[in-house]
């Protein structure tokens, strides 16, 4: 769960950088592609559950 936070934090940071930065905006373009893996990553993981219970 800590790399889809931090892909999300890295999304937000291009994202802003990307749409600040004059000449810039595939940065903002680059954030949008790791936030949509984030979500991707982060919908997958919690389909499967988590960690299986311990016995």
């Amino acid at each position: 769960m800590v790399w889809v936070l931090l892909l999300v934090i890295v999304a937000i940071a291009l994202g802003i950088v990307g749409a600040v930065a004059k000449g810039l905006l595939y940065l903002l373009a680059i954030g949008v592609v790791v936030f949509v893996i984030a979500l991707v990553l982060g919908a997958l993981r919690f389909r499967r559950g988590g960690r299986p219970p311990v016995r």
